[in-house]
């Protein structure tokens, strides 16, 4: 009897969590089928979206046009990279200029202000890679122009070679010939305004391009570097009949250390020496010059770097033409002179860079006659803009301030709006 009691009791409750249990189930069949639709719409948009056969062998003959524009095949069959900018720039440059649209100096004698705009500071550039050669070593090298040497008049050959190298690189040492920058200066401030000249000539940048063949030996850290290059006594400001073998070898080394941080963080320190020797009429005058460069990156939105130097006869590597002094009595002597150069670098954004940046060049009162430039300085800064991943706009304000020896104190300021279509 009690165990009908029981049964009878526990039929109600049996009852309910089937109920409940009957619930749950219809729930989730209903959430079950909200999934299904939600499925069946999104593979509907993923159908609806994907390309038709036609469509894919459009995408691919476009990446094929793009590939064909951005790499030119030589007859050797190997890739050349076509690179440069077209740069088309508007300059004011005030007294002092010397009528030179893009001057080193402050000139002695004012004169008259003058503005103008120029696209010869444009470049063209080949980058080329061939095939492994001896010892696996690997094949490269470079060649740009500018259209520096003419004029607006189209009076005076346009083209000129600005650098050229022919590099074979190994796992730990390389070699590489052609027209390059001194080893002893491997660095520049960045500038729009002065690509035809580089941005401080004259005021600490020793730049000159020269003839050369380097060796470069790579251990961890650590790298050394020589190179015998070719000087030119050309711009020495000497009379043209005391200049003999006015090309003449030169030996230069280097030794740097570099360490990198991280993908952001790193510093580069070099040491430099210049060892060559000048020919003016019968007087053999030594070229010596040691220096020091760096380049310090300490967090993403700071770039330091810049190059200094002392020695003697140094106007063969891009310096002020007063290398020599010749005396009343025939005797002729070298100007000794120190100088350098710094930039900061602000990359603030992948968009905006500030860049800040000056140099010196001191030559010894000594070693030079009345009126000549014993001291030439330049400050200068702008703000670059990219309007476009390849379209950059530049403002840049410079001054120079040239100092002559028992006359003048002069300067002279220049602002440069530039836009360049980098390719």
């Amino acid at each position: 009897m009690n165990r009908w009691i029981f049964f009878l009791a526990a039929v109600p409750l049996a009852a309910q969590d089937l109920a409940s249990i009957l619930a749950r189930l219809e729930k989730l069949e209903a959430e079950n089928r909200e999934l299904r639709g939600e499925v069946k719409q999104l593979r509907e948009i993923v159908e609806g979206g994907k390309p038709t056969l036609p469509e894919r062998f459009d995408v691919v003959e476009k990446r094929v046009e793009e590939q064909a524009s951005a790499k030119v095949e030589a007859a050797s069959r190997y890739p050349v990279e076509l690179t440069g900018m077209a740069l088309f720039q508007t300059f004011y440059n005030t007294r002092g200029s010397n009528t030179l649209d893009v001057p080193t100096q402050a000139a002695p004698q004012p004169g008259r202000a003058a503005a103008g705009a120029s696209v010869r500071q444009s470049v063209i550039g080949l980058k080329y890679h061939g095939p492994e050669t001896f010892l696996g070593g690997k094949v490269s090298g470079s060649l740009f122009m500018d259209f520096w040497d003419g004029n607006t008049e189209g009076a005076a050959p346009p083209f000129r070679i600005r650098t050229a190298e022919f590099k074979v690189d190994w796992k730990t040492r390389s070699v590489s010939m052609g027209l390059m920058k001194p080893l002893i200066s491997p660095h520049d401030p960045n500038s729009l305004a002065y690509v035809g000249i580089v941005p401080l000539t004259s005021s600490g940048n020793l730049w000159r391009w020269q003839p050369q063949v380097r060796f470069e030996q790579r251990a961890g850290w650590f790298k050394g570097q020589a190179a015998v290059m070719q000087t030119s006594e050309d711009a020495a400001g000497a009379p043209a009949n005391l200049l003999n073998n006015r090309r003449r070898p030169g030996l230069e080394l280097r030794a740097s250390a570099s360490r990198n941080f991280d993908d952001v963080r790193r510093v580069e320190v070099g040491f430099g020496g210049h060892f060559s020797q000048s020919r003016v009429g019968a007087f053999d005058l030594p070229s010596r010059i040691a220096s020091v460069d760096w380049s310090v990156t300490p967090f993403s939105k700071l770039v330091w770097s810049g190059t200094a130097f002392r020695g003697e006869n140094v106007h063969h590597l891009g310096a002020l033409r007063q290398s020599f002094r010749i005396a009343a009595n025939g005797v002729i002597s070298t100007v000794h002179s120190t100088g350098g150069w710094s930039q900061l670098s602000f990359p603030l954004t992948p968009r905006v860079t500030l860049n800040a940046y000056g140099g010196i060049h001191n030559d010894r009162d000594a070693d030079l006659a009345r009126g000549q430039n014993g001291l030439n300085r330049t400050g200068a800064a702008n703000f670059m803009y990219r309007l476009a991943p390849n379209v950059v706009m530049s403002f840049e304000a410079l001054q120079i301030r040239s100092n002559f020896v028992g006359t003048f104190h002069r300067r002279m300021n220049r602002y440069d709006l530039a836009i360049a279509y980098l390719f």
